[in-house]
Order: structure tokens, then sequence, then C-alpha cells
């Protein structure tokens, strides 16, 4: 049945939609009328064999379902919504080798290990590294006059070079992570012309590149992630292609969202001079996390039931796909005062960003606060006076809250 809040065939996953705008005002109409509500599709459209999925729209299911993966698998389906209708199967169940799309027990096992690169030691250890390249970063926009694209000049880089500084890629690498994992989330938007062969090209290049960073290590052991992973003394280590798959996953979970939390925040603050001002004069600690619910970069993942449940009085039969709306929750009246009002001091903001919680939730995010932070004190000290130069360039996609492109000018 055809959800009567919503227009005659309208899906959150069309990547025309996400082309033009994030759905907002019929997030809203759903959380009021039917929060979990059944969106058509025809079979094979997202590169599943069914019917359509579930919208899971209010911030207390998201949560929910986010929390109990023994209900709701990541692995069955993987946790994305959305493929090119041209996917083979045989493509999308490899994909359960990346930690995104695994669950307990087996995501456990990979997380415990993976995390030793993200302890607070580790991240507090990159923050004047980081710090100094933010004001790098922002200071070489000055040198060339006139309006500059925001986006691969500042926004991109910031994450780039975490990155490389994380996992010890050189710097002089750090193109090729930006060219590969663009091209693995950009099949939908034909500016690219990047076709499903040309994305699997690159994804094989990257753990490609991964695995031989590991088998390195294991042979010449360095003070760095790499070793700590795959060949610190001990038991419980990365495979070469485990690395490889989760560095992977890191070009995009830890490049590509950043990246546009940081460009969705400048518009923000180009958009509402006020909070600019705000932050230039205050620098409230609360910015960041703002900015991220505000940007949402991920606007959806999915899961798929293991049985027969209820939710939002709705019964989900076993093997439904179930779509988890973060942009929708983060906006969720009932948690949220004045949810469309960008405000840098909100607090407390317990916003969906990263994540519902569960065993999912964002290993870096206390790295990506750090780099939002960081470049946004770098740009205030520098360029206080920044203004837009052209609206924003939004990616064609059907998950992610893209943007290509943001010409601002910094004098």
């Amino acid at each position: 049945m055809p959800c009567p809040a919503l227009p005659d065939g309208f899906d959150f996953t069309d990547p025309d939609v996400l082309h033009h705008r994030v759905p907002l005002p019929e997030f809203a109409a759903l959380r009021r009328a039917e929060p979990v509500c059944w969106i058509a599709q025809p079979a094979g459209l997202a590169g599943f064999q069914d019917e359509g999925y579930w919208a899971v729209t209010r911030h207390a299911d998201v949560r929910y379902v986010s929390t109990h993966p023994e209900i709701f698998s990541s692995s069955l389906n993987t946790a994305i919504i959305r493929f090119n209708e041209h996917i083979e199967r045989d493509a999308i169940d490899a994909q359960r080798l990346i930690m995104l799309n695994m669950d307990p027990p087996e995501h456990t096992r990979v997380r415990q290990i993976v995390q030793r690169g993200f302890t607070p030691r580790a991240i507090r250890a990159l923050e004047d590294r980081l710090r100094a390249r933010a004001h790098a970063i922002v200071q070489g926009t000055l040198a060339h006059p006139g309006p500059f694209d925001f986006v691969t000049q500042v926004a991109c880089e910031l994450p780039l070079q975490a990155i490389a500084e994380l996992i010890g890629v050189p710097q002089e690498d750090r193109a090729k992570i930006f060219d590969w994992s663009n091209k693995m989330i950009a099949y939908d938007d034909p500016e690219y012309a990047i076709t499903e062969e040309v994305g699997a090209e690159s994804a094989t290049e990257l753990i490609a590149y991964a695995m031989n960073m590991a088998a390195d290590r294991k042979q010449c052991p360095a003070k760095d992630i790499v070793t700590t992973l795959v060949a610190a003394e001990g038991e419980g280590n990365l495979a070469s292609d485990e690395f490889g798959f989760f560095v992977l996953m890191l070009s995009v979970a830890g490049n590509e969202t950043t990246r546009n939390a940081i460009t969705h925040g400048m518009h923000a603050f180009l958009t509402h001079p006020d909070q600019w001002d705000l932050y230039k004069r205050e620098r409230p600690a609360t910015t960041a996390e703002e900015i991220v619910r505000w940007a949402t970069p991920v606007v959806s993942f999915q899961r798929t039931a293991t049985q027969d449940t209820e939710l939002g009085g709705k019964q989900i039969r076993k093997g439904d796909r179930v779509g988890l709306f973060y942009s929708s929750a983060n906006h969720d009246p009932e948690v949220f005062d004045a949810p469309d009002v960008f405000d840098i001091t909100r607090d407390p903001n317990p916003h969906l960003g990263f994540g519902g919680g569960g065993p999912h939730y964002c290993l870096g995010k206390s790295l990506a606060v750090l780099e939002i932070d960081l470049i946004f004190h770098a740009i205030a000290d520098a360029m206080p006076d920044i203004r837009p130069a052209d609206d924003p360039r939004r990616l064609r996609s059907a998950w992610i809250n893209g943007v290509k492109e943001l010409r601002v000018s910094a004098r």
C-alpha cells in the first residue's frame, strides 16, 4: 500500500532526490503520519530482488534497530541501501568482507582489533600534526586570489592527510586515495561517468595498495598503526586482506563523510552569518557536533530483518530490508528543540550522525570531531571574511549527502 503521507512513487533512495536536496519535508510528514512506512520498489532497481524496504524515520526507532543486531542484520544484504540496478548479487555478497557489513561475532572480533588505532591516546598523538596541517591547508588557499573550490582545496584535504597520518600512507599518495574513494561512491552521478566496473576496479586497487602496506610491515615492523594491526606480537591481528578491506572502509567512512561534513558546515556558516560571527568570537566546543547533525553526510544505511518482528506498529517480516534514515532522525522534534535551526551552541545534542549506537557506532568519531574543530579554527583565523561565490553543486547519490563543489571567496 502506498503511503498517503508521500507523493505517489516517492522513494527516499532515488538518487535524483538527493541530487537536489535532502527530503526533510517528506521525512517530517512520515514522522507524523507513518514513522515506519513501506516504500515500494521494482525488483532489482536497488540491486535486490525484492519489492522495496521499510523507511524508519523516528530517532527512537532508528536507535532501536541499530542496537539490536540480532534482529536487524548488516550482513544479509549489506548496509548499503541502494546499489546500481546492474550489480550482480555476487558483488553485493563480496562486500560482507567490509566491517560495515558484518554482524557479531565476526564484527566484534574485527572491531576489537581495529579500535587499537583509534584510542584516545592515538588521536591525541595526531592533534598537533593535524593542527599544523589544517593551518597549512587554509593558508595555501590564500596564495591564489579570487574564488576557489572549498571542497577540493580545503574540505577534502585534512581528512585525506589525517588518514595518511593514521595508517602511514605517504602524503604524496593521498590523491590516489581520494580518486579511488570518489570512484567507489560516485556511480549514481553521470557527471563522473563512473560505472560499477570502474568502481570495483578502484576498490580492488585500493585493497591491493593496503595489502602491500600490510605485507611490508610484516617484513619490516614500524611504529605505526599498520604494524599495530597486522604485525604486532601476540594473537588477534588482522590478516592482510582484512587490513585491505579496513582501509577501503576508512577511505569512505573517514574521508567522504568528514569531507562532506566540513563542506556542509561551511555552507551552513555562509548561510547563517550570525552563527559564523558567534563562532569567530567564542569558538563553542559544541560546534562540530552540530555541524555533523546538520550535515548528516550518510543519509541512510539499511538492515535486514532476521526474524518476524514489530517496529513502530508495523509487522516486519523476516528478510525485509529496513532503511535507517539518519537525516530524519536528526530532525526529530521529539528529541531536538527547533531541529531546523542551525545552532552551534546546541547542548545536549544526541544526534545520530555517527550512527544510532550499537556495534556499528562510528569508530572514528573522535578523529572526525577533531578534524572538524581544527579546520574551522584555521578558517576562522586565516579567512574570517569568507563568503560564497556560487551555489553548491550536489552529488547525485542514493545515500550520501554530498557536495561536489562549493565556490567561495576568502577576501
